[in-house]
């Protein structure tokens, strides 16, 4: 667990650092040459370092062990910051998107450069490396912060190359493609928003374990023959992993020590799940 709190710090300072560097050249460049798209860019890096800095906070809120206040820990801290950087997401999507517009009814004044070139080509470099750093950290930890990070590295290649289509266009003379890629870049980091704002809000509002871990705690049920029936399944999430409450029905005539000698073999066996924090077991006597 602290191995993955420490590489989701680092993702967090990384992204950081690197989104503050292509925020000073895609801006300085963007501005100089006039470009849309560029200048579009730019603020997502904006929108980024937001994204890292939320990472960064979130996941040290989230390592501090649990306590008398919050005895299931603070886990549920990189879902409450995953849903800043959504908005945060979501809220610039929206200012680009005008802005895109009204360049496109007004008319580009992109002038070309090679240095949006060698901007656009140093970003998707930095922009793939710290994916496949978070992309790495992600399956192995499952942390939504990581997801996050890694979807928005990810956009962002994407986004970039789009970019360089555009700015190469211009030698052609076709300047409107510059203002539809604005465009694009908004609806992409607004849907990638939303997504990550889905996810956070189901686990926030408790939603339940999936259908293949519950699937698989009946199947462990099943092995106990003495188990007569699995009453309910009720689960909670804690962070990335869930608490699940199991109702069985036993033999009424079982002695007490014996059946609650099975509830903590039952335990112990649905806890060993990847996704299970913590079992709790509860015995009616039928």
């Amino acid at each position: 667990m602290e191995d993955k709190f420490k590489i989701t710090k680092k993702a967090g300072i990384y992204g950081i650092l690197g989104n503050i560097f292509l925020l000073v050249i895609k801006a300085l460049v963007g501005y100089l040459s006039r470009s849309q798209a560029m200048i579009a860019d730019s603020v997502n890096s904006a929108g980024d370092i937001f994204a890292s800095l939320m990472t960064f906070i979130g996941n040290k809120i989230a390592s501090v062990p649990k306590d008398k206040d919050h005895n299931l820990g603070h886990g549920k801290a990189e879902y409450i910051f995953s849903m800043f950087i959504s908005l945060s997401m979501i809220i610039v999507s929206f200012k680009l998107l005008y802005d895109s517009i009204i360049t496109l009814i007004k008319g580009s004044e992109l002038k070309f450069s090679w240095f949006l070139i060698i901007v656009c080509i140093i970003t998707v470099i930095t922009k793939i490396s710290l994916y496949l750093y978070a992309k790495k950290a992600y399956k192995k930890y499952n942390n939504i912060l990581l997801e996050a990070s890694m979807k928005d590295h990810r956009n962002d290649c994407v986004v970039t190359l789009f970019t360089l289509v555009s700015i190469l266009l211009t030698i052609f003379g076709i300047y409107w493609f510059d203002s539809i890629v604005g465009i694009g870049i908004s609806i992409w980091i607004c849907y990638t928003g939303i997504t990550i704002f889905i996810e956070s809000y189901n686990i926030l509002m408790d939603i339940s374990v999936d259908d293949k871990t519950k699937a698989d705690i009946l199947d462990i049920c099943h092995t106990y023959a003495e188990i007569k029936k699995v009453e309910d399944i009720i689960s909670t999430p804690v962070g990335d992993k869930y608490l699940v409450f199991i109702t069985i029905n036993l033999d009424g005539n079982m002695s007490t020590f014996s059946s609650h000698k099975l509830a903590d073999s039952l335990e112990k066996d649905v806890s060993k799940l990847d996704k299970i924090y913590k079992t709790i077991v509860h015995v009616e006597p039928i």
